[in-house]
């Protein structure tokens, strides 16, 4: 007797964002599988993972959202991050083995005196334990095979870095600001060698990446309440989510005609009208009635769609 074939449950066709509050000790990949279990989406994405023992801002991008995902994640992100003083870490946080301690424990004076030099755009050297590929292999699996890592300094811009707490004398609490490509363990790490001490992290949470921040966050508790009581009606579901341009607001937007519009969504150019449109501009976005049509570029006043947003 043949066993009963198990119905697969259609995907929906959802655009939106979804700014998940990761929760500590879930990984990124895990937190999203079980989002798109509630959701079941044709498709979707997150913009910048979040380490499992890392918490808060983790951008779901859903539909034609994903379009949008490198305009979110080049944009600035702000973690919130506890320093221990007195140990280093072979990965910079709890996870790691002690590799190095030291008796100094540094005051708030000593630490807002080297704040300054941790500001702007500095060289920081990423932690060994980081996914950045080395001869094609993740400089993390090469460490965990007890391979040697020799990882080179690289520029990146911390916007700010503030002291917000002193807890006793072993642990401080700081906020960061910063572009793309910035390691926090990173910083606590060479902020311990700094000051003459030792340091890894061992909270962190991420505030904000790009447009997003905590009064967008939705929790994984919120999420699957809210799909219980709807029970399979996703629609009710659709209140979690932001608009697609949402994650645009950085961009410059340039507003087209409903003809124009028609002539983008087949990646035809078209000439800008009126006093403040761009004669140039490396990226902008087109929109009609506050909808936008297409990512691109201006050149002479025209704009040149790369990619069509169906909305």
């Amino acid at each position: 007797m043949s066993r009963p074939q198990k119905v697969r449950r259609p995907r929906n066709a959802i655009d939106g964002w979804l700014v998940l509050d990761k929760p500590y000790g879930l990984t990124s990949n895990d937190a999203l599988t079980r989002v798109k279990r509630i959701l079941h989406p044709e498709k979707v994405g997150h913009a910048g993972t979040l380490d499992p023992r890392a918490s808060g801002c983790l951008p779901l991008a859903f539909g034609e959202a994903t379009k949008t995902v490198p305009m979110v994640m080049n944009g600035r992100k702000v973690y919130r991050f506890e320093v221990t003083w007195g140990a280093e870490t072979d990965t910079d946080d709890t996870e790691g083995t002690v590799i190095a301690t030291s008796d100094i424990r540094p005051d708030a004076a000593a630490i807002g005196a080297v704040l300054p030099e941790f500001t702007g755009t500095i060289l920081q050297v990423p932690p060994k334990f980081s996914a950045i590929k080395v001869d094609g292999e993740r400089a993390y699996d090469l460490a965990r095979d007890g391979e040697t890592v020799e990882l080179e300094a690289r520029p990146i811009d911390v916007h700010r870095l503030s002291l917000i707490e002193m807890r006793g004398d072993d642990r401080s609490v700081f906020e960061a600001e910063c572009g793309k490509g910035t390691y926090v363990r990173a910083l606590a790490r060479d902020l311990g060698r700094r000051l003459g001490t030792r340091g890894h992290v061992t909270e962190l949470r991420r505030l904000l990446v790009g447009p997003f921040g905590e009064a967008d966050m939705v929790t994984l508790e919120e999420l699957e309440e809210a799909a219980r009581a709807a029970g399979e009606d996703v629609e009710p579901l659709m209140d979690f989510l932001l608009p697609v341009r949402e994650a645009l607001a950085d961009v410059p937007e340039v507003l087209v005609s409903s003809d124009d519009a028609a002539r983008i969504r087949q990646g035809m150019a078209v000439l800008l009208r009126g006093r403040s449109a761009p004669l140039a501009c490396e990226l902008a976005f087109a929109s009609h009635a506050g909808t936008p049509v297409a990512l691109g570029s201006v050149d002479r006043g025209r704009f040149q769609p790369s990619r069509i947003l169906h909305l």
